[in-house]
């Protein structure tokens, strides 16, 4: 199998800092090694203060969940009545202060804002469990998301508002590589409308703590990104910040230090810059700084390193890591970009990417929950990274997935196994549930949507067990063998392994 060069955040941070965080023993009964031959009792598993030299004042003026990834921004009716239903109420006091050598900080109602936040958190049940996570912030992708039904029946937008969570909405600005035409004035036009409208609409909501202006619209894979609707974006930054004086404007891409110069020459209007990055993000602060961005940046998405970022199979297929091993990760990036590294002056705070699930290139990949709601490992990194303390009922642990099937060709049809290596509380009544399931066939760019693939549940012939008995399918092609475990208590682990088939 392929081996990546790109050596993870958690593999640096825990080889040269170290941290007590993933070496302190967990809040639960020792747990027993299950493995093969062996059951063995065990268990182990930004702001800086400082004098304000400079400040920019945002006040009012006169004037299941996946990404959203949808061309539409609005609901058609909340387009009609954006003018008359614009909220009767007082917005947050949102200030952007640059303190000297500390660097850039954020305020809300004239108290320090360090952004704890997640992308998603769409199903009901996920705001209610990024508070107790020790959330303080949401980003979504598009405005139509405000107006979801959430827990009680409540909008998005007001439950986040009576749990305390701000809210960062998404405008959505049109992609070149989806058709949008950027030399086409009336489809432009017609975008801006949505877009203020859409301001006008939600500007005085208490929760909005700035707008999302876009995500990843420069174009994902592109090297520098497209300049056509980087001048659009600013257009629209300096439009609705006539608009809505009251709060900040950031725009999203997906990183890459090579974009940095046309993102200063073409947008001068933006006060934050959002940055989407796996693998590099626990360097974005110092790659900025180095390519001269001296605003306040948010890392907008981050967590595992991408299916792009990892080792693949003889045949091209990426090794998905355990949730466990994920969850070191989002810990290490967190710490990194946020307190240790060159240019955490500059960052705002960030947004774990997804507090939800999602079908990108596997059903687990991504995604921090199981549809289910229960949480997984990211979710108790992200609970310890914010709080500095654990969930007292921390996620199973996935050691290792073992199977001489594990990235080789088996024949069609033939008998194969597979073992768990991983921590069990004495005592405890986990579960397994065991699958084969096809590789995907739809795979999507920049978050695009992707059909869920086919399982093939007759194929395991020993489940509920950290042994699996599976045959192959009869049919040539790229499967996955995956194991959830769950532990009865709303938390799981996930691991699975690539193996293909032929005659």
């Amino acid at each position: 199998m392929k081996r990546s060069k790109c050596a993870s955040a958690a593999q640096w941070y825990f080889r040269r800092v170290g941290d007590p965080a993933y070496s302190s023993p967990a809040p639960f009964p020792p747990r027993m090694i299950a493995g093969p031959g062996a059951e063995q009792a065990s268990r182990g598993v930004c702001g800086a203060p400082g004098g304000v030299t400079g400040s920019t004042f945002f006040s009012r003026g006169s004037a299941v969940v996946g990404r959203v990834t949808s061309r539409g921004v609005l609901c058609a009716l909340g387009l009609l009545l954006a003018g008359t239903l614009a909220y009767a109420q007082t917005p947050a006091k949102v200030e952007l202060q640059q303190a000297g050598q500390s660097g850039w900080r954020l305020q809300v109602n004239g108290a320090d804002f360090v952004i704890r936040g997640a992308g998603g958190a769409t199903a009901p049940g996920l705001l209610e469990k990024l508070k107790e996570a020790g959330g303080n912030c949401v980003r979504t992708w598009g405005v139509d998301t405000l107006e979801a039904k959430v827990s009680g029946g409540a909008r998005f937008v007001d439950r986040a508002q009576q749990l305390g969570l701000m809210v960062v909405p998404g405008l959505w600005v049109e992609h070149e590589r989806h058709g949008f035409n950027y030399a086409d004035a009336a489809k432009v036009r017609q975008q801006r409308e949505k877009i203020l409208a859409a301001v006008r609409q939600y500007k005085n909501h208490p929760a909005v703590l700035l707008w999302g202006l876009g995500n990843e619209m420069e174009g994902p894979t592109s090297p520098t990104g497209s300049v056509a609707v980087l001048k659009e974006v600013e257009e629209l930054a300096r439009l609705i910040k006539q608009e809505d004086p009251a709060h900040p404007v950031m725009s999203v891409i997906a990183f890459n230090a090579a974009k940095i110069e046309n993102v200063k020459r073409c947008c001068p209007s933006l006060d934050i810059l959002g940055v989407n990055s796996y693998g590099g993000a626990a360097g974005a602060g110092e790659a900025l700084k180095r390519g001269g961005w001296t605003k306040p940046f948010a890392v907008t998405e981050f967590g595992v390193r991408g299916p792009w970022e990892v080792a693949t199979t003889a045949w091209g297929a990426p090794l998905e890591p355990t949730s466990h091993e994920k969850a070191r990760t989002f810990y290490a990036t967190q710490r990194l970009v946020t307190e240790l590294n060159d240019g955490k002056e500059q960052c705002l705070g960030t947004f774990a990417f997804i507090w939800g699930w999602k079908q990108e290139r596997t059903a687990t990949w991504f995604g921090m929950f199981l549809p289910t709601l229960e949480k997984l490992a990211p979710v108790d990194a992200m609970t310890r990274a914010w709080t500095g303390q654990w969930p007292v009922q921390r996620c199973p642990e996935i050691r290792a997935l073992n199977s001489a099937a594990a990235g080789k060709t088996a024949k069609p049809g033939q008998p194969l196994t597979a073992t768990l290596e991983m921590e069990i509380p004495a005592g405890a009544a986990f579960t397994y549930d065991w699958q084969v399931v096809a590789e995907s066939s739809t795979i999507g760019v920049g978050g695009d949507a992707e059909a869920a693939p086919a399982a093939f549940p007759d194929l395991v012939k020993q489940n509920n067990s950290t042994n699996c008995a599976f045959v192959a399918p009869s049919a040539s092609g790229n499967y996955r063998l995956f194991v959830t475990v769950h532990d009865g208590h709303g938390s799981a682990a996930t691991a699975n392994f690539p193996f293909r088939v032929a005659p």
